[in-house]
């Protein structure tokens, strides 16, 4: 049985797929003690990490090293001052550091936040502040440390600075530390419902905002991985995302120890397809995440056999359906899409037993309820576009959601407006019980009294094979409101011309009703997009 059974309850209709799931849990529940220690204990040989870079080095940890390492570690913490409550920032892009630091401050009771490397000065020190910082875990590479010790100074010079396997002037080693502290560590007292994960997650106005999860959250995803992503046990599960972002929480630590799976982390600064595909049959990937991007890059690079791989998801962005078919005809892997939000965990997918449709984002997940709404509050009816909002149980608590944003109750109580969380993402349901994205309700064009969805039109422009990245806004015009423009970058051996932009325009409008049609197009040698990588249609619309 795998440890994940010792905290739900699930069903099943007759074909074997998820019906209903629940949990439960002690309320002193704690992922570093009730997981990894648990499967540490029981099966101390067990596979939890696999990791290697671009210097062809490669570890390999089991729980037993994690435990172990995760120990020493929150000693060396607690030597600092960190205790329960207290909050460490952590940049480590895919060092193998940051599983056993997260693990550790997860024993002590202290909050994680993980941040990307790629911030620049001002966004620490906001962050540093915002959030009141206490320690500070960083890598060593591509100026971090400078940018670091720069926000440090502007806030607070008496926060304690780690750099991860390499010396760096003013910082202390965390790496070599490690090797000297004591591998015992007593439980320390904490609760579920305690602050454990902080991430600082962009819109498309204003600043980032902290998004809180308590100690329930890793135990959310257990249906984010053994229902969506199909981590598998004692298999290796592979999600591309840097610790930074919310979806290594989602593909790269939780969900997958919960079911068993270890975790395939490749540490890489630029994304070359050929070397992800030869990571996958190296070591036996069982299961593989990644954002429509990389599938792209990968179709238009020729997608070689992968003939361990068993399952293959997606979600963040658009996958068009070409992107979609042609990994299916190469690899005979159908796509699994699926959503959620920084705030949440996964809301809808291709579940486990159902056959993935093609750019649907599929089912509502049964740890979830889940309705479109309108703008009166009430569901809309099939076919027609509606809010996505979720109704938590009569106890009032909902496992998986946020429990606050940092510093902004006025913002959190507005998205909890009428007693349900409102995600302002629309979407749509077919006849068959599929939903489908529709779009942010702020970025929706309304053309000729008609409402279009950017998503529906670059879904289009993705099948032109000049468009390698896009972004639909509406922009005034005097006779219909709003008129479609497309911005777009262009993919390698294509040039800007009048010509290919009506080539462009005309393939597109061809496909696509006419009250939808792109009336402009500008090409662009980028998009403008916030640190996390999405695209700020605000500055387009500019």
């Amino acid at each position: 049985m795998s440890i994940y059974q010792s905290f739900c309850n699930e069903t099943f209709d007759s074909e074997g797929r998820l019906t209903g799931f629940r949990l439960h849990y002690p309320e002193n529940f704690n992922f570093g003690y009730d997981v990894v220690d648990a499967i540490a204990k029981q099966t101390p040989g067990k596979r939890a990490l696999v990791w290697c870079n671009t210097e062809n080095q490669e570890r390999t940890f089991t729980f037993d090293d994690i435990m172990r390492l995760s120990n020493q570690a929150a000693n060396l913490f607690a030597s600092r001052g960190i205790g329960r409550g207290d909050r460490v920032m952590v940049l480590l892009k895919r060092h193998y550091e940051y599983w056993i630091i997260a693990v550790a401050l997860h024993k002590l009771g202290a909050v994680l936040i993980p941040a990307t490397h790629m911030l620049t000065v001002d966004d620490l020190v906001y962050r540093i502040r915002l959030a009141e910082v206490k320690g500070i875990v960083c890598t060593a590479q591509d100026g971090v440390p400078r940018k670091v010790r720069e926000a440090v100074e502007q806030v607070h010079p008496g926060i304690f600075c780690w750099t991860a396997q390499q010396d760096c002037e003013g910082f202390e080693n965390f790496t070599r530390q490690l090797e000297g502290a004591d591998d015992t560590f007593a439980r320390r007292e904490t609760a579920v419902t305690d602050p454990m994960l902080l991430y600082f997650t962009s819109g498309t106005t204003g600043y980032p905002k902290g998004v809180i999860h308590d100690f329930s959250y890793p135990l959310a995803h257990i249906v984010t991985a053994k229902y969506w992503q199909q981590a598998e046990d004692d298999g290796l599960h592979f999600t591309v995302a840097e610790t930074g972002w919310a979806k290594a929480s989602w593909g790269k630590i939780y969900g997958q120890w919960l079911v068993g799976s270890a975790v395939m982390v490749y540490d890489f600064d630029n994304f070359e397809p050929k070397q992800l595909t030869a990571i996958i049959n190296r070591y036996g990937v069982t299961s593989f995440c990644a954002p429509p991007t990389v599938y792209r890059y990968l179709v238009r690079k020729g997608v070689p056999p992968m003939p361990g791989l068993r399952h293959a998801s997606t979600a963040g962005e658009l996958l068009s359906p070409e992107v979609f078919r042609i990994f299916r005809e190469r690899t005979g892997l159908s796509l699994a899409e699926g959503y959620g939000q920084t705030e949440t965990t996964l809301l809808m997918a291709n579940f486990q037993g159902d056959v993935p449709v093609e750019g649907s984002m599929g089912r509502i997940s049964p740890f979830y309820r889940i309705e479109l709404r309108g703008k009166d509050g009430s569901r809309v009816p099939v076919g027609e576009i509606g809010e996505v909002v979720i109704i938590p149980p009569e106890n009032g608590r909902q496992e998986g959601i946020f429990i606050g944003y940092l510093g902004d109750e006025e913002q959190f109580r507005h998205v909890w407006r009428g007693g349900v969380y409102h995600t302002g993402d629309a979407a749509w349901q077919d006849e068959n019980g599929n939903y489908w994205f529709h779009g942010r309700f702020d970025d929706i064009i309304k053309t000729g009294g008609f409402r279009v969805g950017p998503f529906e039109v670059e879904n289009v422009l993705m099948e032109h094979p000049a468009v390698m990245e896009c972004s639909v806004v509406g922009v005034a015009d005097p006779l219909r409101g709003q008129a479609i423009k497309a911005y777009v970058v262009l993919s390698p051996n294509y040039t800007d011309s009048k010509e290919l932009k009506n080539e462009i325009r005309n393939f597109c409008n061809a496909r696509l009703a006419e009250y939808k049609w792109i009336h402009s197009i500008e090409c662009m040698p980028e998009l403008p997009k916030t640190i996390s990588g999405k695209i700020r249609k605000v500055e387009l619309r500019k």
